[in-house]
Order: C-alpha cells, then structure tokens, then sequence
C-alpha cells in the first residue's frame, strides 16, 4: 500500500530518463518501477509528463520581516510553489537582518505552518558579529553565511579583505557571496544618468565584479576555505572561476542568461534594473558557453521583488531587484525546447546541484529513499508568462508577455501534492531543509 502513485511518466532518474511508476510512503520514494495493480491513497496519471527531482532554488529574497509589503515568506512560498519550485534558500537582506541566532530563530518560526514550499535561511555576516557566526551555521535551517562584499548597506556590507577575511577564518561551511568591489562602485556612482537605465551596467561595470571575485578567489585559497558565487554575470570572471573549482562554486541567473542590454532596459526600463546588472551580449553569450561547459554549478532566481511605484522611480533612484521564483522553471525549459541546453543540464543546476554544493540530505535526486520531491513539467505545453499569472505581492515580472514552451504541472513536496493545474492544493506544509554538515542525531535516527 502506497500514499502515492506516479504512474508512467518520464521520470529523471540518476542513470537518465526512464518511464516508469514512482511509489511513495510517508514522504519517501520507496519503489522506482513498474507498480503494477498496487492501491495507494492518491494516484497521479503522469502519461506524457516529464517528473523531474523537486527544483531547488538556492537564491531568493522573500522581505520578511521588515519590508512585507513587497513580500513576505507566505506570498513568496505560494509563488515559488506555481513555479514549481519544491525548497527555497532566503537571503538575510530583511529589517532587521538575519544577524543573530536569535532572528535567525525567528525566521524559522514565522515560516512554520505558512510557507508552501519547504525551505532553509542564510546567515548574514557583518564586521560585528563573526564570533556569532559558527553558531549560527550549525543552526538546524540554516543553508550558510551570506556576505555581501558590494550592493548592501548598513551593517550586512563587508567590503574590505580583512573583513571578508575574518567572516572565512569563523566558519567551516560554505559561504555565499554577492562579489561586486564597493570602492568601484563607489567611484563611478557619478556616471549614473538620471533617467537612463542603460548607464546601469555602465557604474557597476564588469571590472567592478573581475576585481570582486579576483580578490575573493584569492582570500578563499589563503583562508582554506569553499566559497559559492552568486549571480556571476562577466566573460572574465567566469574564466578565473574555471581554474578555481577547489575552492569556488558558481550560481548564473535565468534573468543574467535571458535579458540582454541595452535592448532590456530600453524595453523595461525599472523593470530590468537588478545587481548586478543585466550585461551585452557578448557576456550572456559567455555565460551560456560557461553553463554548457559544466564551469557553472547552481541555478538560482535571484527573487528581489519591489513594488512596480518603487520601480517606476527615475535611475537612479529605483531600486535593484526583480521577482523570478516563479519563472526560474518556466523560462528555463524554454532553453531547453530551444535547445539551449539539455533537460538533464536543467536538473543538474536545480536539483543534483544544489544538493551536492550545499550537502543537502534527502532531496536533489529521485531514487529510493530521498524525499518524494517532484517538479512535474509538460514539455509540449505553450503558455505565456504574464503579470496576472504572478503570485508574487510586487504582481510583476521582467517576462511578461513571454511564451514559453514547457510549464509546471504539479508540484509535490515530500509525496504531498501542494500545486496541480495552477491552484495551491494544501498550504503551509513546507519545513525546514536538513543538511549534513547540521546533521542532529534526530536526523540520523
């Protein structure tokens, strides 16, 4: 007796694409195969549908607590969730920041019973609280230390070597950082144009981010210790990230490998501003060479939402920033039908990925014994990406009007169906991710 049949999709499986029956017990895969007149509580006819390991989206900025008007941890959740995205990693950028153990316990609390999709908080690092830091990693829920080396304010920007280089000294697992050079952009906010978003990508030009990753790569090898990379935008970085696969891992954005300047922000002005900045093409074009050559390693969203009023302020006065939760998996499978990239590419960045850069326990594959994680996707299906279709509370998205080939279906987390169809079938059932290096001996039990 199963809780749950998938029967006869084509299923993702480690070894490739097989069509096959998937059977499910108390939120475990426990058969990969043919299930033939077995009962279950819930059968799900996949005939024609891709079944894909839950998407993991390990970049996304949900506002909550301090800013919930944009977004808060329920809203984004459901987003992600229509997207079929199945676990979320939230960035510590909130009011107040997640600095301490203590807000860091109160993300996790707010989180339980609202969110849809299950889900785990990055630490934020500051000059101040590195003795907190070892603590706070070791937090069951947290994914990892975040550093924000360019683009931040206030207490979450560490900006200077000897700064970054005393978060490294305190941690043991693997931080995440925004690697833009704040001195850089610090001396070229003048050539902002009022008015002009094209003179976006012009202050917070490639070298700000060349000379970002160039010293962090350099701090990362002294200290000994894994650094992730975020949202790498740049030709050159992505050459000094192929010859530092020791130490670093790297994240691209579907926005940074679909949007192209100057045409993004002459189209969408506001819409398209986000750090760092949509390039030229001769980088998006890198960016692509880079992904297909295996030098990228995670796919993430980068979700910023701000409301369309804030957006719609002149540059430079509108904010950075873009919803992308919900699209990652849409937008990412029209690659896919263009032939951009292959379908087990896709899964590699979203899912296998993830697991394997972060030490996720029980997701990021389908096979026997992992969490019953599925994104299931109709490859044939054509649908357009609009504002209406947009979970988010900002209500916008950079690709509205796109069609798309290829839509989630369904969206199952742990063997419980939470989307079919668009409509959210069961709320706040999302908890908290488990990771090897927190391992607890509840977990191992």
């Amino acid at each position: 007796m199963f809780d749950l049949i998938l029967r006869g999709g084509q299923v993702m499986t480690p070894g490739g694409l097989v069509e096959t029956d998937i059977g499910v017990v108390d939120g475990k895969i426990t058969r990969i195969g043919e299930i033939a007149e077995q009962k279950a509580d819930e059968v799900f006819d996949a005939k024609g549908l891709h079944i894909l390991p839950g998407v993991i989206d390990s970049q996304v900025h949900f506002r909550e607590p301090g800013l919930e008007y944009k977004e808060d941890l329920e809203s984004g959740a459901r987003s992600a969730a229509l997207g079929g995205v199945t676990c979320v990693f939230e960035m510590p950028n909130t009011n107040p920041s997640t600095i301490t153990p203590d807000l860091l316990q109160d993300k996790l609390n707010r989180a339980a019973g609202r969110m849809d999709v299950d889900h785990a908080f990055y630490a934020g690092a500051t000059h101040e609280n590195t003795h907190l830091l070892g603590e706070m990693e070791a937090m069951p829920g947290c994914c990892g230390v975040k550093v924000f080396m360019g683009a931040s304010t206030g207490d979450l920007l560490v900006h200077d070597d000897e700064g970054v280089e005393a978060v490294l000294k305190a941690i043991k697992r693997r931080a995440a950082f925004h690697s833009e050079d704040e001195y850089r952009l610090t001396d070229r906010r003048d050539l902002a144009v009022a008015g002009d978003w094209t003179s976006h990508p012009v202050v917070r030009d490639p070298e700000a981010a060349i000379m970002s990753t160039t010293r962090l790569l350099r701090l990362a090898r002294k200290c000994g210790k894994r650094i992730h990379v975020l949202h790498i935008t740049t030709a050159q970085e992505m050459d000094l990230l192929a010859e530092a696969k020791d130490v670093a891992s790297v994240e691209v954005t579907p926005q940074h490998l679909t949007l192209v300047a100057p045409q993004a922000y002459q189209e969408l002005k506001g819409r398209a501003q986000m750090n760092p900045p949509i390039r030229e093409q001769n980088h998006v074009d890198a960016l692509w060479r880079a992904l297909n050559a295996g030098i990228v390693d995670v796919m993430g969203s980068d979700h910023a939402p701000h409301t369309l009023e804030e957006k719609a302020r002149p540059y430079p006065a509108s904010p950075s920033g873009m919803p992308g939760v919900q699209t990652l998996v849409p937008v990412m499978l029209n690659h896919v039908a263009n032939g951009k990239l292959s379908l087990q590419r896709f899964v590699e960045l979203t899912s296998a990925g993830p697991q394997r850069i972060f030490g996720i326990i029980g997701k990021g594959r389908i096979a026997e014994g992992y969490d019953a994680d599925f994104t299931v996707v109709d490859l044939k299906r054509q649908e357009t990406i609009t504002d209406a279709w947009s979970a988010t509370k900002s209500g916008w998205t950079p690709f509205d009007g796109m069609t798309v080939q290829g839509w989630p279906v369904a969206t199952i987390i742990r063997g419980e169906t939470i989307m079919r169809d668009g409509e959210i079938r069961q709320k706040g059932r999302g908890k908290p991710v488990k990771f090897q290096e927190t391992l607890s001996p509840a977990d191992a039990g």
